[in-house]
């Protein structure tokens, strides 16, 4: 059984993880095989469903748990926390 890889991550934007941002973060799971999820507080999405991610409504200062698994869970997870670094330098 393949391992699920964990990544956790304080979203530091001034507006947290809003319709656009939430797109691109969308558009960048879809690119991978691994079956990605995005947790905040108790809820937990499929991180290639832009309905699933927008739902969580995740604000400034929020840590968020990226969950990957599969065969290339660990290049999702390089390149979503690329991104979302990028995002937090958007203050």
């Amino acid at each position: 059984m393949t391992p699920t890889l964990k990544r956790k991550f304080v979203l530091n934007n001034a507006e947290g993880l809003h319709a656009r941002p939430a797109t691109t973060l969308v558009k960048i799971a879809n690119e991978f095989n691994a079956k990605l999820h995005l947790l905040h507080g108790n809820e937990r999405v499929d991180l290639k469903s832009i309905m699933g991610v927008l739902s969580l409504g995740v604000p400034q200062g929020s840590e968020v748990v990226i969950e990957a698994v599969g065969d290339d869970a660990d290049r999702a997870l390089i390149k979503i926390i690329d991104f979302l670094n990028q995002l937090n330098l958007k203050k």
